[in-house]
């Protein structure tokens, strides 16, 4: 005997149709929408378990009522599939709350628990009535009957909505009130197709009333979701247009007109610096104390972004004062560091090298507050100075510092950096180290300081492919002419 379709079996194909269509096309906006990776997932995952649902129901009314042991096993698969996929509808939407609501806590690991279980004890009833008949079975003319017992089928659906419903409650304050409502909807949508079912049955009411309110919570969310990227795109780009601000205010506050003094021709430098952020932390200085004495500072301040950019500015500052003022580089440091720590709350500090050179002996006089050890080339080639560090600026309010004296001869040179240099690291984990950093040194010795610059930073660049720049690469040159 042949099933023959009615007009309610029509209009029920219609909902079952329409609600296929809103969750094929709700997949389709879900990958292109603004929604983080781990809600489309979920979204998705709920729009597919739709798909599982409702889907089965319009093959069964077509096919149901077909004679012969094929058409049978066709039936139990798509009635299976009905029974399988209805836990996990509210299951995906309750871990969709909890993603959006981002909470950590106790509950979160709780609930998900919970889904869990509940879930794992869906599936073994399940396959357990796919193979006894325990919810449904069909008779000789291979029709669909419902048995006895069916109403088991729903206790574990049941246990899952109620904990969406305590979820809701949960998260209350996590939502707009739109995307609030439209998410208890759906909770209750299909406690009310139960009731509107029993009453009624001609009409698939808890399929229409899963359809209507899915298709309902997908336009709310998703608008949700858009009208937030809209607000966090505006306020990125004015993050972004302050950043730029930023940059281009730390950019003016370093020298970068090279060559720096084209009027005297006893010494040529070059120094340049490659924040890991779009400000950094990192800075050098130079300039001309009197005619006959050229500082050279170069720092790394200990944050990044623009809390180090605004600590740089300031120490730059206090530093360049106590050098202008005519103070050796001892001195210097010292007062620069008392004056850094009556200001300094948040106890960030900044290590430093600084020297100045005797233009006409070529007496360079330095100082060294907990920054890398520099490099000479005397000799003919370039070797590290291990000189004395004192503490880092801004640590202790009562360091002191010590100096030394490097006479350079016309041809020598220096070279300082910041440990962006030696500690860049690739893919790996390892790091560039300070034998790349000579090498590369005395590789081209007695290039132009900008061109050993320049031969550092490509070297860096290709030990570190493709990995991420995690701290700012500043260094400074000078050359000694006499």
């Amino acid at each position: 005997m042949n099933y023959i379709l009615t007009n309610l079996d029509i209009l029920n194909f219609f909902i079952m149709a329409m609600g296929v269509g809103v969750a094929i096309l709700g997949i389709t906006i879900i990958f292109n929408s603004s929604m983080t990776k781990e809600s489309k997932k979920y979204f998705s995952l709920f729009l597919l378990f739709l798909i599982l649902y409702i889907g089965p129901h319009m093959i069964r009314m077509v096919i149901v009522g077909h004679p012969g042991t094929a058409m049978r096993v066709a039936l139990n698969l798509v009635v299976f599939c009905e029974y399988f996929a209805t836990a996990f509808m509210p299951t995906m939407i309750i871990l969709l709350i909890n993603n959006i609501a981002f909470d950590q806590q106790q509950s979160s690991r709780f609930i998900r628990w919970y889904l869990w279980i509940v879930i794992s004890v869906h599936c073994i009833l399940t396959v357990v009535a796919h193979f006894t008949h325990l919810y449904y079975y069909f008779d000789e003319s291979n029709i669909y009957h419902r048995s006895s017992l069916y109403i088991l089928s729903n206790v574990t659906v049941f246990l899952i909505i109620l904990q969406g419903i305590a979820v809701l409650i949960h998260y209350r304050n996590k939502f707009r009130p739109d995307v609030y409502v439209a998410l208890w909807l759906y909770m209750i949508a299909p406690l009310i197709g139960m009731i509107l079912q029993s009453v009624y049955s001609g009409v698939k009411w808890i399929v229409f009333a899963t359809v209507m309110a899915s298709a309902y919570m997908f336009v709310v969310i998703t608008s949700d979701f858009n009208k937030k990227y809209v607000t966090q795109s505006m306020e990125k780009s004015r993050i972004e247009s302050e950043l730029t601000l930023a940059t281009r205010i730390q950019e003016s506050m370093l020298p970068s007109l090279f060559p720096a003094f084209p009027e005297r021709p006893e010494f040529d430098l070059y120094a340049s610096m490659n924040p890991a952020k779009e400000v950094g932390g990192d800075f050098y200085d130079f300039f001309m104390v009197d005619e006959d004495h050229l500082a050279l500072i170069i720092a790394d301040v200990s944050g990044k972004g623009i809390p180090g950019a605004m600590f740089m500015m300031f120490s730059k500052n206090i530093i360049a004062n106590n050098v202008m003022l005519g103070k050796n580089p001892a001195k210097a440091l010292a007062d620069a560091n008392a004056a850094i720590c009556k200001n300094n709350a948040e106890d960030m500090f900044v290590t430093v090298w600084l020297g100045i050179l005797e233009i006409s002996t070529g007496k360079l006089t330095c100082s060294n507050g907990g920054h890398e050890y520099p490099f000479f080339k005397q000799n003919g080639e370039f070797a590290r100075y291990k000189d004395e560090h004192g503490f880092s600026v801004g640590w202790f309010e009562d360091s002191e510092y010590t100096e030394y004296e490097i006479k350079l001869s016309p041809g020598d040179r220096i070279f300082v950096y910041t440990d962006g240099v030696p500690e860049a690291t690739n893919g790996s984990g390892d790091m560039y180290g300070t034998e790349r950093t000579l090498a590369v040194l005395n590789r081209d010795r007695d290039a132009s300081c900008e061109k050993l610059l320049k031969d550092i930073w490509e070297d860096v660049g290709v030990f570190v492919g493709e990995a991420e720049q995690f701290d700012d690469l500043t260094m400074l040159a000078l050359e000694y002419r006499g």
